[in-house]
């Protein structure tokens, strides 16, 4: 069964921190004052920052993304 992980989109992303702060894992910081990122490792898929996003920017993907940083 294919996990779920938080995606932002960066062209929507007002980077305001929310998702960050409301994250309980830490898996996503603002990359450089300009949009979210999330740690695919520390992503545990619990829609949190999903639900909290005020833009509208995060995605829930099944399956995640498969290395590195997004």
């Amino acid at each position: 069964m294919a996990k779920r992980k938080a995606k932002p989109d960066k062209s929507i992303c007002v980077a305001c921190g929310v998702c960050s702060l409301q994250c309980p894992r830490g898996a996503i910081q603002i990359y450089k004052g300009c949009h979210a990122v999330v740690d695919p490792i520390k992503c545990v898929g619990c829609g949190i920052c999903y639900n909290a996003c005020p833009a509208n920017a995060i995605s829930m993907i099944e399956g995640g993304v498969k290395n590195g940083i997004e």
